[in-house]
């Protein structure tokens, strides 16, 4: 059997590679894998094309990739075609990154006016638009990771709940473990000059703005009875931009800014809760991470992991987005209750094995290929 993954940047830190990693090594030794793909990390179980897409601008990028990847497809004679991006050559799309018109949708919601003018005009929103609704129109399957996009994909482009299947993403409930805060808890919070009895936050995720870092850093500013919060961020954004309003909500001292992380366990491992006010997204691997690291979680309704948490129980669900006075009351809370919350946490994630995850993904593209061959 030979399968074909289409991933532009197939790297070390993303979620969405971290997955398809295990997928692909859950058909080690009975497949045929090839990978198109701009940049990536060596995998020794597959091949990788090199796909080259022009960089003069994202919207460019985006449809010269998607171009290129289908003019190299042709030569490769595969017997189903996966992919991880908005194409429109492939057998199989999974939908990681949720809808883009919903993203648009919310963003609208709380953007100014002239920003929100500025997306019905911007080529890459335009092109963005484009790809998806191809690729959800044309694909044979979709996989959504979660019934949030499901339901997402049905009402904007009424494509038949038959064509959909949902998948959770899954954690690696070994290496995100409450295990590690023994190992690593006092250590890491020493290499990040924090001290052992500092109540920690621990923010992940890369897009500051759409993760909601904003409503995090105005809601640690009210919580003026925690003498020693501290906030570890953790991703990639503007961080100069959040850098200004730390300082002008008077908490800049309180805060750590990382770039993107390889053992981004340790980090989980030193904090007490997770906070993600997210605006939109589609399925935070981070927040599964964290409750299988043990940890409380905040985020908000607009996260596909919300579905799988109980509000009070794991953690809490925000229904308002830039609440940020009620951010800070569940913040409290969460750190009340950090035991009990973070033991629900943990027993809710090992229920998401990204073993399952992965295994459930092959028997759909089993079930796929088995289907085009009878036709």
């Amino acid at each position: 059997m030979k399968l074909i993954f289409i991933k532009k940047n197939f790297l070390i830190y993303g979620g969405a590679e971290n997955y398809m990693k295990t997928l692909i090594g859950r058909f080690r030794g009975k497949t045929d894998i090839h990978i198109m793909a701009g940049k990536w990390a060596e995998t020794p179980e597959a091949t990788f094309h090199k796909i080259n897409s022009t960089s003069l601008s994202s919207f460019l990028s985006m449809i010269t990739f998607n171009l290129n990847a289908c003019r190299e497809i042709k030569k490769i004679k595969a017997d189903c075609i996966i992919s991880f991006e908005r194409t429109t050559c492939q057998d199989i799309y999974r939908a990681g990154e949720g809808c883009h018109i919903e993203w648009l949708r919310l963003r609208k919601t709380i953007a100014p006016w002239w920003k929100r003018y500025t997306f019905m005009v911007n080529p890459l929103h335009i092109a963005l638009l484009r790809l998806e609704k191809k690729a959800f129109s044309d694909t044979k399957l979709i996989i959504a990771n979660s019934n949030m996009v499901k339901s997402q994909i049905i009402n904007h482009y009424a494509v038949p709940e038959e064509k959909i299947r949902v998948i959770y993403n899954g954690v690696d409930i070994k290496r995100f473990s409450p295990m590690n805060t023994q190992i690593y808890r006092n250590r890491t919070r020493r290499e990040l000059s924090i001290s052992e009895d500092a109540r920690v936050i621990i923010f992940v995720g890369s897009g500051f703005e759409r993760k909601g870092l904003g409503t995090l850093i105005r809601a640690a500013s009210l919580m003026k009875s925690e003498k020693n919060l501290r906030l570890v961020i953790i991703g990639r954004g503007n961080i100069n931009k959040f850098k200004s309003l730390a300082k002008k909500c008077g908490i800049q001292n309180s805060i750590i800014f990382l770039n993107a992380r390889s053992d981004v366990e340790k980090l989980y491992a030193a904090a007490d809760i997770f906070v993600l006010p997210t605006i939109y997204d589609p399925f935070s691997n981070a927040t599964l991470e964290a409750m299988a690291s043990g940890l409380p979680v905040i985020t908000t309704g607009n996260n596909g992991v919300a579905e799988l948490m109980q509000d009070g129980e794991e953690g809490f669900v925000l229904e308002d987005l830039t609440d940020y006075t009620a951010l800070a009351e569940k913040i409290g809370k969460a750190l009340s209750s950090r035991e009990s919350m973070g033991y629900k946490a943990r027993l809710k994630a090992e229920k998401y094995p990204i073993e399952q995850a992965a295994e459930e993904f092959m028997k759909s593209i089993s079930e796929l290929i088995s289907v085009q061959n009878r036709h």
